[in-house]
């Protein structure tokens, strides 16, 4: 076994652990602390994967960015009634039973019951090429979806702000 799987391995597990622990986490601030760590995770397994632009990409626009934004967030949320912001879990029976449904077809698929390689030809999942795809024929639906996410997140930011600020129609 070399260094390179032995990381692989490191980074699959902690991404792992995190997820479970996210998934009961209570807190949202913790919850909000392991998503960077799944996401930095993600990030050393691309780099293992040698797509070291997704892995800046992941590290700058998700963990650096996105992350420490709702962690600031909850933390003024969190100073205004004083209490923390804690998540309760009612549906615990169907949240688990689609979790294992969820987890069953994840497991089947990767098992390699289905033969992707037939179904969509054999460069159809190269980075390349979908990355020449994505700058050619799928330019539009590309731009259009960051327009829809710059203004989700103008959005969030004029509801997060507080009522007192915004102008009364």
């Amino acid at each position: 076994m070399n260094a390179a799987t032995i990381l692989h391995y490191f980074f699959i597990t902690t991404a792992a652990v995190a997820t479970v622990a996210l998934v009961f986490a209570r807190s949202v601030f913790y919850g909000a602390l392991y998503l960077m760590i799944i996401l930095l995770s993600l990030a050393g397994l691309y780099v293992l994967s040698f797509a070291e632009f997704l892995a800046v990409t992941q590290i700058l626009v998700y963990a650096g960015g996105v992350l420490v934004l709702i962690i600031f967030a909850i933390m003024l949320t969190s100073n205004l009634n004083g209490k923390p912001l804690l998540v309760d879990h009612s549906n615990r029976l169907s949240g688990g039973l689609l979790g294992l449904t969820l987890l069953s077809i994840l497991v089947y698929l990767i098992a390699g019951q289905i033969n992707w390689n037939n179904a969509y030809g054999s460069e159809a999942f190269a980075l390349p090429v979908f990355g020449r795809l994505l700058m050619t024929r799928y330019v539009l639906p590309f731009e259009l979806i960051g327009i829809v996410l710059l203004i989700a997140l103008i959005g969030a930011a004029v509801v997060a702000s507080s009522s007192t600020k915004r102008p009364k129609p």
